[in-house]
């Protein structure tokens, strides 16, 4: 039975879909103003994993992960760069694209971007003023009215008394309650804009996501999931737009990953402490950037380091030295290994439990690859069928293992070395054998002998 913390009780609760084996996911997606951040990138993982395992347990999942194409951070940008927004966009689009097939992220079902949805936008934001809930001071905005919404504060445990300290309205608003926020901004001088019955302007961020959310999946849906920064004011608001709009409980669960954190601050642009996807994918591996994105829970926050993408490296190596020199064979034995994968994965998806399996898993196929290499190999296949679950471990492991020596060494020369040594071997003559190992250790390489076989990697 998989269990889902749920933040909006903050329990775990037994995952119940609310029509029969179909589930439905929206996840807040990226705003497309810069290249994608590891932080994005720890939103985009979490979900994904999430996607597999929910497809792996048998579910008709319908995956929606948005794309926010319109707003202040956009618009500034363009200006910034003398193009025009979309045009920004779309780079940023196919940058985010390109990021999301090196981590080895599966595409969304459905991926609505907020400028496709202007007509629906309008029609919630007029359900909402014609319930009372929402209200357009003439001045070309609309807002909504935060204190008519009886539940706002549930997901985040905030009270509006509380908020309310401190709040105020700027000197442009026209706000009847400091509180109240922004569902259509007024059109300014050099915006896009698009006509709708209040003026000429363009979508406040929160009216977007439940606008797309719930054309693509209908008023009530299974999950909903984003960053723990979002929690509020974003999905706060969210949920108050909706379940005033329709009457319905917007989501049954709501999913919040951890952040990224560099010295205890979260990973952020606004705080200039953040490193660009393609950044670090520049430095390290790309499976070595997901695994230490998978590795920790995906609650948890994780902090940045070069450490911890060394020890990601060095358990990936471990992995792979593993399934290497073992034939392919289909996954046989190892059901125990399996059970303890799957309870931990079911409970609330944990990714640390089901690592410390994996590992586990790799200690018996060390232990039985010189004795039962059959028994090793199937092993070692279903120690693949598990790590494809978490998206890793799909390479051939000399190609994991020998990353990046293209432009290093030479293959060839150090194949032929290779081979002059266990010459020299095999004529005993022990003084030139340990010279070539030498003069392959000096070109950054690492030679490992089993079974009168000799393999190599990249030294660390």
């Amino acid at each position: 039975m998989l269990t889902i913390y749920n933040t909006l009780s903050k329990t775990k609760e037994a995952f119940k879909p609310l029509d029969g084996n179909k589930v439905r996911m929206y996840v807040c997606g990226m705003t497309v103003y810069d290249f994608c951040h590891l932080g994005h990138g720890r939103s985009m993982v979490a979900f994904d994993l999430v996607t597999r395992w929910l497809r792996y347990s048998g579910y008709d999942l319908t995956y929606v992960r948005n794309i926010t194409d319109i707003d202040d951070k956009i618009i500034n940008r363009a200006n910034e760069n003398g193009e025009a927004f979309d045009a920004l966009t779309a780079r940023m689009i196919d940058a985010m694209h390109e990021d999301e097939r090196r981590l080895n992220i599966l595409k969304p079902d459905l991926e609505p971007r907020a400028t496709e949805h202007i007509a629906g936008m309008h029609a919630m934001i007029q359900t909402l003023i014609d319930k009372g809930y929402a209200y357009a001071p003439g001045n070309g905005d609309v807002y909504y009215r935060v204190g008519k919404f009886v539940g706002y504060g549930k997901l985040s445990r905030k009270k509006i008394e509380d908020l309310r300290i401190g709040a105020r309205i700027e000197v442009d608003e026209a706000k009847q309650d400091p509180l109240d926020f922004v569902l259509w901004k007024g059109v300014k001088p050099g915006e896009p804009s698009w006509e709708s019955p209040w003026g000429p302007g363009r979508p406040g961020w929160h009216i977007e996501c439940s606008v797309m959310s719930t054309c693509c999946l209908g008023e009530s849906f299974d999950i909903h999931g984003g960053g723990s920064d979002l929690e509020f004011p974003h999905h706060e608001n969210e949920i108050a737009q909706s379940e005033a709009a329709t009457g319905k409980q917007y989501a049954n669960s709501w999913m919040h990953c951890g952040m990224i954190r560099i010295n205890g601050e979260k990973m952020s642009k606004s705080l200039n402490n953040f490193f660009t996807i393609r950044d670090v994918l520049d430095k390290y591996h790309p499976e070595v950037v997901r695994y230490l994105l998978v590795s920790s829970h995906y609650r948890s926050a994780i902090n940045y380091s070069e450490d911890s993408l060394r020890e990601s490296k060095g358990a990936l190596e471990r992995f792979y030295h593993a399934l290497r020199g073992l034939p392919v064979v289909a996954p046989q034995g190892g059901e125990a290994y399996v059970e303890r994968f799957t309870a931990a994965m079911n409970d609330d998806f944990g990714t640390p439990e089901a690592c410390a399996v994996l590992f586990d898993l790799v200690r018996e196929i060390n232990r039985l690859r010189d004795s039962d290499a059959q028994a090793a190999a199937g092993l070692a296949a279903r120690l693949r069928e598990l790590g494809g679950l978490l998206g890793v471990l799909q390479l051939e492991a000399d190609d994991f293992l020998r990353a990046g020596a293209e432009g290093k060494v030479d293959a060839a020369e150090v194949e032929a070395l290779i081979q002059a040594r266990l010459q020299a071997r095999a004529e005993k003559n022990w003084a030139e054998s340990d010279r070539i190992r030498d003069q392959i250790a000096a070109m950054g390489v690492v030679l490992e002998d089993k079974k009168g076989e000799t393999t190599w990697r990249l030294a660390d």
